[in-house]
């Protein structure tokens, strides 16, 4: 112990010279300037991005996958190429313009204008649209569905993507059969054609996306460029496109012919659809209203009314002559007379009694000749000629009822059999009449179709002849390479879109880290104490990370060797085995720091506090008192935290007497100094609380504190005081306005950001003198080696620069 005081002394010696100067700042006391921002931020998303390493890592890797995944499944594309080679536009006329005697030749000369608009005309939305009904792209599947021309499985392409190649991966033979020329081209689509611009629209979008057109240097060639996942469909698209664009320059410089063939074209198609839309409406109207002929000759309808007319003429006589006889059997007497005179169907039984009774009235004549009435036999003749009588008037009723009714029933025959047929009559006739208006209908119609067709055989003439005439114009566009079926693949960049993927990833990631910290109101490093709390970082206190990493001090008593309450291992600087440890470093750092924080000579009373509890302010006190009895005799260690006092413990001393005694009571200073405990391992003097007092506040507030202080500053170097937390209790603010100054510990990613400014405000409030922070508790793992290399560095320096740093060089 002896031999390291005596090591360090010579050390420290110039600091405590340089002490008095008080032009003398160390550099780590320096405030902050506004051109250390930028490093500042620099610096924050690099320990955000070492501190979320694993977060970062993971979004990268994860990204990666689904990226390659992606594009794995993403078919090959293949590209086309052909050339189109556009001469300067020739104003001589052409075949169909020689017709008079005269030829006027213009000398061409190269407008830029005019190429560029080549060059937007081979992707202009009606070329492209002529290609698509060219082509019938609309139901064609292999350009509709890129994704069903895949050949190859996810996962050969992810070894595809790595440069794991196969037999497979060979270029196959094209298929030739599939890239045929299109001998003929669909008519351009009228612009006024709103509906069909629409239906073609989304293909056209597609032909948009994937066609790529550009000037090869200073010449005047195009090369034309489409992409699409079959090698076959890419070749035959572009080359349609070429033939298409070739067939569009030659109507446009044809332009008046090329209107008329419009014009013709369109009339025609017109033409022929209105006749073919006349002949069916023809046929269904013939056949809707039964028209077999219109010829007179062959006109069954007619014919069949001339008949019924014949027939109503007759059944119209028959019924006269029927209603006559019928009429006049109604008189009085004219059937009986009828019937006697043996006509209207009288009956031979009539006669025949008739004959009969003649014979015996003859035969009575005969008898009354010899007899008298009296006669027997004249009676019986008599009788006889009664009885037939009565036979003939009962027959003649018979047969006049029997007249009657045969008259009536024939006049009734001849009644209906007339209404039948003029019933007939007249449906016929109105049958006649209709066809007969039909036929006229018929016949208009049939002159329509007839016209229409006398004048689609003239306009088929004139566009024979307007063909004759386009034949003759010259195009200074043609195709110089059509384009062959591409057999390797272009695209897509799989391996480089997982690359850029993956550096989005990473900065999104490190954005993400950043955001955490950004989450995370706490203080964790030196820029936020600087920036935030506009204080110096007067040492940065490691933190031991595991047990093995844990170098607990041999102090006087197996006491110090002990757990502290939290179940951390106490991180104490008791006669420390190796004064080269980063936590050594640290401490030597904060006796550097707090010999030069102030003019005119080291500060002798120094209070040690924090913000809220478990922050270490307690063992940071004891390691302080610690380093600094290395290179003073006498320094005295206070436990004034009067509501949790821990010392006692620490060294295993008595505490029924300490501080709270000497405040409570009146003593002189023998008695004052006979509670003082001097440890001669550690060289520390120690003087504990004593017993807890209802009222710290009050007694650490009195006046009786602060002459205690003044006393003890005759006798001891250095005398630094345990409080407890500002923010929980007032007793570290009466405190700070007693002392030289104020070290406020603070819990690197612990302590709030809001709870350590309000602390610092408390202490600013009553005047303290804050000499700064000791940000304890600082983890390695997240801020590197810096803490534990560059402080010690800087100690190294600032006491001799010519001195080199015990051990080996300091790491980076």
């Amino acid at each position: 112990m002896e031999k390291s005081r005596d090591l360090i002394k010579p050390t420290v010696a110039p600091l405590i010279e340089r002490a008095g100067e008080a032009s003398y700042q160390p550099s780590f006391n320096r405030p902050p300037e506004a051109s250390d921002s930028a490093h500042y931020r620099l610096r924050e998303y690099l320990r955000a991005a070492r501190k979320h390493l694993g977060i970062i890592i993971s979004i990268v890797v994860l990204c990666s996958m689904l990226a390659a995944t992606y594009m794995a499944r993403q078919p090959d594309v293949f590209e086309a190429r052909s050339r189109v080679q556009v001469d300067l536009e020739n104003t001589s006329p052409g075949l169909g313009s020689l017709r008079s005697g005269s030829v006027i030749l213009n000398t061409p000369s190269y407008d830029p204008a005019y190429f560029n608009t080549q060059l937007e005309i081979l992707s202009s939305t009606g070329l492209l649209g002529r290609v698509v009904k060219t082509l019938d792209l609309e139901h064609n599947q292999a350009f509709l569905n890129p994704n069903g021309t895949q050949t190859r499985s996810t996962w050969h392409n992810l070894r595809r993507m790595f440069g794991f190649r196969s037999e497979d991966d060979k270029p196959t033979e094209p298929d030739v059969a599939r890239v045929e020329i299109t001998s003929s081209n669909a008519p351009a689509t009228d612009n006024n054609d709103l509906v069909e611009v629409n239906r073609l629209a989304p293909y056209v979008g597609i032909l948009q996306g994937s066609l790529s057109v550009k000037q090869i240097g200073e010449t005047r060639l195009i090369e034309l460029r489409y992409r699409h996942s079959d090698a076959a469909i890419a070749a035959k698209i572009l080359n349609a496109i070429a033939d298409a664009y070739v067939l569009s320059n030659l109507e446009n410089k044809s332009a008046s012919s090329g209107d008329a063939s419009s014009f013709l074209q369109r009339r025609i198609a017109e033409l022929q659809l209105e006749i073919r839309r006349g002949e069916e409406r023809l046929i269904n109207y013939a056949n809707s209203k039964q028209i077999l002929s219109l010829d007179g000759t062959q006109n069954t309808v007619v014919e069949r009314l001339a008949a019924l007319n014949a027939q109503l003429t007759e059944a119209e006589n028959a019924r006269k002559t029927a209603e006559a006889a019928y009429r006049a059997a109604l008189a009085p007497n004219a059937i009986a007379a009828r019937v006697n005179a043996g006509s209207g169907g009288s009956n031979s039984l009539v006669q025949t009694l008739n004959a009969q009774l003649a014979l015996l009235r003859q035969k009575r004549a005969q008898l009354l000749l010899r007899y008298t009435e009296e006669w027997g036999e004249v009676k019986d003749v008599e009788k006889q000629i009664a009885v037939i009588e009565n036979q003939v008037k009962e027959a003649g009723q018979t047969a006049t009822a029997t007249v009657a009714t045969n008259l009536e029933t024939d006049y009734r025959q001849a009644l209906a059999k007339e209404q039948a047929i003029r019933l007939d009559f007249n449906r016929q006739r109105g049958e006649t009449l209709t066809q007969n208006e039909a036929a006229i209908n018929y016949r208009i119609i049939q002159q329509e179709t007839a016209t229409n067709k006398e004048l689609l055989d003239s306009l088929l003439q004139k566009q024979k002849e307007n063909d004759v005439v386009i034949a003759g114009t010259p195009n200074n566009a043609h195709v110089v390479d059509y384009a062959a079926v591409p057999r390797g693949a272009v695209g897509p960049r799989r391996l480089q879109t997982v690359f850029f993927v993956s550096i989005i990833a990473l900065a999104f990631g490190v954005g993400l880290a950043r955001y955490l910290e950004f989450l995370d109101n706490t203080v964790q490093t030196t820029d936020d104490v600087m920036w935030m709390l506009n204080l110096p970082t007067l040492a940065v206190i490691p933190v031991i990370g595991s047990s093995a990493k844990r170098r607990l001090i041999q102090g006087v008593t197996t006491a110090l060797q002990r757990r502290e309450d939290n179940g951390n291992g106490s991180e104490l600087l008791l006669h420390n085995q190796d004064p080269r440890s980063p936590l050594a470093e640290a401490y030597r750092q904060l006796r550097t720091s707090i010999l030069l924080s102030s003019a005119g000579g080291a500060p002798q009373t120094l209070l040690v506090t924090s913000s809220q509890p478990s922050e270490g302010k307690t063992t940071t006190a004891l390691n302080t008192a610690q380093i600094l009895s290395q290179v003073a005799s006498n320094v005295l260690l206070i436990d004034a935290d009067l509501r949790r006092p821990r010392l006692h413990n620490l060294f295993d001393l008595d505490n029924s007497r300490g501080l709270s005694t000497v405040l409570a009571s009146d003593m002189d200073d023998a008695e004052i100094f006979s509670m003082i405990t001097h440890d001669r391992q550690s060289n520390l003097h120690v003087l504990t609380s004593g017993p807890v007092p209802p009222n710290p506040a009050e007694l650490l507030g009195s006046e009786q504190m602060r002459r205690l202080l003044e006393t003890l500053r005759g006798t001891y170097t250095h005398v630094i005081i345990d409080s407890p937390p500002i923010a929980t209790f007032t007793d570290g603010v009466l405190l700070s306005t007693m002392v030289d100054g104020v070290l406020l510990v603070v819990h690197s990613g612990v302590a709030l950001r809001n709870v350590v400014l309000r602390s610092r405000e408390m202490l600013q409030d009553v005047g303290a003198h804050i000499f700064g922070v000791i940000l304890n508790k600082v983890s390695v793992r997240e801020h590197g080696s810096y803490y534990d290399t560059y402080y010690t560095q800087n100690y190294y320096q600032e006491v001799d620069p010519t001195l080199e740093r015990p051990g080996s060089t300091l790491r980076s």
